[in-house]
């Protein structure tokens, strides 16, 4: 007799089974403990490299003694740090709310 239980336990060993985990060369955000797809990576990727540039040149700007500039670099790298964090919860709660709207029988 097939129940609910045995259902939902094909379903998660299907769902491992076909999982495709997408390493990332991620250095503020790591990636690897979700099924990213390769648009996530690259997206997460664009990012971190989009931060990396911020701070470089923030650093750059304190060499040649910018401060004011070299502070206000660092607030938009802490601003797009924060805004990295919030889309990835975002995105995982999306992914959550879809796994669970999904039928026991795919």
């Amino acid at each position: 007799m097939i129940t609910r239980s045995k259902l939902a336990e094909q379903l998660r060993e299907y769902q491992l089974r076909s999982k495709h985990d997408w390493a990332s060369a991620s250095f503020f955000l790591s990636t690897s403990n979700l099924a990213s797809s390769r648009v996530d990576v690259a997206v997460f990727v664009i990012w971190e490299l989009l931060i990396l540039a911020v701070f470089v040149f923030s650093a750059v700007s304190l060499y040649f003694r910018h401060l004011r500039l070299a502070i206000f670099l660092l607030c938009i790298t802490t601003l797009l740090l924060l805004t990295m964090k919030i889309t990835k919860q975002i995105r995982l709660a999306r992914k959550k709310q879809r796994r669970m709207l999904l039928p026991l029988s795919m």
